[in-house]
C-alpha cells in the first residue's frame, strides 16, 4: 500500500493529539470514538421493519421534511441525496432506500441548535423510493421520493 507524505502526517497528527489528550486526562481511552450505532436499524430489511427499529413506525407524511436529489441518477454507486427539515426542534434525520438490501442508508442525531440539513452520497442497486424520516418534538415525520437509477451501484 502506497502512502503519501500528507496522509502519513495527518494520521500521525491525529494519533498524537489523541494520545496527548489521554495523557493530560482530558479524555479517557476509548471515549473519542463515534457513538454506538443502532445495529438493529441498520441490519433490518425493508422500510416497515426499519421504521419499527428506529421507533418511527407511526411516522406521518409531512411537507416539512424535504428530500433533495436528482429524479434520475446516472450512476447508482454515487447518488447525491439531501434531507432537510423545517420542523422546529428537529432531533434526528434518517434516510431509507426501499429496494436496497438494508434499507437504512444513514441516521443522524442532531445537537441542539444544529441545522437540520444533511447531505450524503448513497448506493442504489436499482430505481427505488427513498424515505426521509425526521424526529421533532418526540414525534416522527417522513417524506417519500422516487429516484430512477440508470446504472446500478449495489451489484447492478
Amino acid at each position: 500500500m502506497k502512502h503519501s507524505r500528507r496522509t502519513v502526517l495527518q494520521a500521525g497528527a491525529g494519533a498524537g493529539l489523541y494520545a496527548a489528550l489521554v495523557a493530560v486526562g482530558l479524555i479517557e481511552p476509548g471515549t473519542a470514538s463515534a457513538a454506538e450505532f443502532d445495529r438493529a436499524a441498520f441490519e433490518s430489511k425493508g422500510i416497515a421493519d426499519t421504521l419499527k427499529a428506529l421507533g418511527a413506525a407511526d411516522a406521518t407524511e409531512s411537507g416539512d421534511v424535504i428530500i433533495t436529489s436528482p429524479d434520475i441518477a446516472e450512476n447508482g454507486a454515487v447518488v447525491p441525496v439531501g434531507v432537510r427539515s423545517t420542523l422546529p426542534n428537529t432531533e434526528m434525520l434518517a434516510l431509507l432506500v426501499e429496494k436496497n438490501p438494508n434499507a437504512l442508508a444513514g441516521s443522524y442525531e442532531l445537537l441542539d441548535g444544529a441545522e437540520p440539513d444533511v447531505n450524503m452520497r448513497i448506493k442504489m442497486g436499482q430505481s427505488s423510493d427513498v424515505v426521509a424520516v425526521a424526529k421533532a418534538g418526540g414525534k416522527y415525520y417522513m417524506a417519500r421520493k422516487e429516484i430512477k437509477v440508470t446504472l446500478g451501484g449495489c451489484g447492478g
